[in-house]
């Protein structure tokens, strides 16, 4: 599906995404605990969301 170039670069773009997210995460921690209160909340209804739709899809599909 993809050539081992593909790969490699796909694996050393996530990696080097994530550590650049962190680096930023860390640095603005005390600003995001102030302003983002209560936002876990938000990502977990996100994710049942997503579950609902995916369980629905399988459902359907079978």
């Amino acid at each position: 599906m993809f050539s081992p170039g593909q790969t490699i670069f796909a694996i050393l773009f996530v990696i080097a995404f994530i550590a650049v997210i962190i680096f930023s995460y860390r640095k603005d921690k005390k600003i995001h605990l102030d302003q983002f209160r209560g936002s876990i909340w938000v990502l977990l209804g996100f994710l049942i969301f997503m579950g609902i739709l995916l369980t629905i899809k399988y459902l359907i599909t079978r």
